[in-house]
Formats: structure tokens, C-alpha cells, sequence
């Protein structure tokens, strides 16, 4: 009797393995790898190309319909981190965001909505910048959602979006890299 109730949840198992882990990764940004100088921004005393990274995901879970992504520096000297980038109302579809995508140099899934980043008047991607120092954490972030699209205005900050998207969640998908300067 254990062996055939054994074999039965081995059974009930196998689909659930066979789905997979829901994952992000990038071409462009290694997990647990050095963010290069072509997505480092242009600013604030850094000079790199401010280029979005590529990033593709598989095996979201069941239900899916939309997905926000996120780019956070939890290590900022804010009190509250930084918000890099954030992209919403990602169609269930879509599969990647193109490199250059949120820098106006590639296209975003048709339907996707970028938001507002903690840069002054920037909406799109903000790439790494931080005071010389301490390497940060840059926390990639695909949330898959159980809703169409989320209902923030244009103006919202990237916290209300993580909110609605935690809210919201079926699940996530996350990597961390780092970047650091000197001088």
C-alpha cells in the first residue's frame, strides 16, 4: 500500500516539476556578475551609456496575465533605496524586454507602460550610479501578475507600482548584480 501511495504523489509530482521555475535573466547583466559601463548612467558624476539591459524569463506561473519589472538599489543612501526602472502592463505574451528597450533604442512589448524612476524627470531606464564607495545591489525584478493591467495614473511613483504589483502577484522572478566606483 506505501509503495502504491508512494508512486501515486511521485505522479502528481511530475507536472509540477515538468512547469519549471519561473526565472529572469539577462544577456547583458550576470546574476551575481558586475552591471558593465554600457547600462551605468550617464549622470551624477557616472559616464556610462545608459543602456537597458536584455532580460527574458520563462515558466511564469499559471494564471498569468500581465508583468511588471523592476530594477531597485536597496543600498542607495536614501533610507527608502532607489528605483531604476520600472516597466508595467507587460502583456502575459511577452517573453523578453529588448536591450536598449527602456533607453529609446529597442522597442517595449507592445502594451507596456513605463513608469517613473527616482531620477528627476526620468521615465525609462536609470542605470547605476551610485556614490563612490561600497559596490550596490541591483535587484532585477519580474513580477507575474493575476490582473490585465494595473490601475495607477501616468504620474505614480515606483512604490505604488510595486505595491499594485505585490498585490497582485502570482509570483516573481529576481536576480541581484552589483556595481560599484572609486572616484
Amino acid at each position: 500500500m506505501r509503495t502504491i501511495l508512494a508512486l501515486a504523489l511521485v505522479a502528481l509530482a511530475q507536472p509540477a516539476a515538468a512547469a519549471g521555475k519561473f526565472t529572469l535573466k539577462s544577456a547583458d547583466v550576470k546574476s551575481g556578475g558586475t552591471i558593465k559601463e554600457e547600462q551605468v548612467f550617464d549622470g551624477f558624476g557616472c559616464s556610462g551609456a545608459n543602456v537597458s539591459p536584455q532580460l527574458s524569463w520563462e515558466n511564469a506561473p499559471a494564471g498569468t496575465k500581465s508583468f511588471v519589472l523592476t530594477v531597485y538599489d536597496p543600498d542607495a543612501p536614501t533610507g527608502s533605496g532607489w528605483w531604476h526602472w520600472v516597466v508595467y502592463d507587460i502583456p502575459a505574451s511577452a517573453k523578453e524586454v529588448a536591450k536598449g528597450a527602456g533607453s529609446g533604442k529597442a522597442q517595449l512589448p507592445e502594451g507596456a507602460k513605463q513608469g517613473r524612476t527616482d531620477f528627476p524627470n526620468l521615465t525609462g531606464f536609470g542605470g547605476p550610479c551610485p556614490p563612490p564607495g561600497k559596490p550596490h545591489r541591483y535587484v532585477f525584478t519580474l513580477h507575474a501578475l493575476k490582473i490585465d493591467k494595473v490601475d495607477v495614473p501616468p504620474e505614480a511613483s515606483p512604490a505604488m507600482v510595486g505595491f499594485m504589483a505585490k498585490a497582485n502577484a502570482l509570483g516573481a522572478a529576481t536576480f541581484t548584480a552589483t556595481y560599484g566606483r572609486k572616484k
